[in-house]
């Protein structure tokens, strides 16, 4: 059972690495725990509606789900009566995408890929956020209404891995998924205006993060030289 102070995670997504490192981000925050991991959107509806798990407070929501999208999900949600939050935590970077979501009423947008600062950072604003809510009563004003508000919003951004800058991240991410086919470091490289080596170091941390696969490309003479492809 959780304790009073937790409050329950419900992951919702398909790619197996990046859930697990989602689900260990949120176990590694404290008075947050994950009561379950689902990889679609039907598995996350059970999970919710009455019957399902007990205690979620929040839900980590993945936009690009295999049976459905995370806005159709939050629509129906709502439409059941579901009374539980959501925090998007997504590639998906389309602004009508981002738009629909706020309409859909989530709490907050994350995008992928992100470190555990970036998730435990908004994670701690949620808390906050339900923390002001839980008192219940009336608001004294405007003044106290932003601050409920607001508080939901993190005060920064999470650091990356040292060493590593947000505009070259998001310049090999803008590689890969334009690209029609897989690339290599060097390739990427090309691409950004950066060496091999940088390049690599993302393209790893794309992998390690779930949001690229790796794998080896035959064909030339010597050790096999590995390439990347968005997932």
């Amino acid at each position: 059972m959780l304790s009073r102070r937790d409050l329950g995670v419900l992951v919702v997504e398909d790619e197996p690495v990046a859930a697990q490192a989602h689900r260990a981000y949120v176990d590694r925050t404290e008075g947050f725990r994950t009561v379950a991991v689902a990889g679609t959107g039907a598995a996350a509806l059970a999970a919710l509606l009455p019957g399902g798990e007990p205690a979620v407070d929040l839900v980590l929501l993945d936009m690009n789900l295999p049976d459905t999208h995370g806005t159709a999900l939050c629509r129906q949600l709502r439409a059941r009566g579901v009374d539980v939050d959501v925090l998007a935590v997504t590639s998906a970077r389309e602004l009508s995408t981002v738009r629909a979501a706020a309409a859909a009423g989530v709490v907050g947008y994350l995008l992928k890929p992100f470190t555990y600062a970036a998730l435990r950072d908004r994670l701690q604003a949620y808390a906050r956020y339900a923390d002001e809510l839980r008192g219940g009563g009336d608001i004294g004003g405007q003044e106290d209404v932003d601050r409920v508000l607001e508080a939901v919003r993190p005060s920064r951004s999470g650091p990356l891995p040292k060493g590593m800058g947000r505009e070259t991240l998001d310049a090999v991410v803008a590689a890969l998924r334009a690209a029609d086919r897989p690339l290599s470091a060097a390739e990427t490289g090309a691409v950004i205006g950066a060496s091999r080596i940088t390049a690599r170091r993302y393209l790893e941390h794309l992998a390690e993060s779930g949001l690229a696969t790796r794998s080896p490309r035959y064909g030339g003479a010597g050790r096999p030289e590995l390439e990347y492809r968005w997932r």
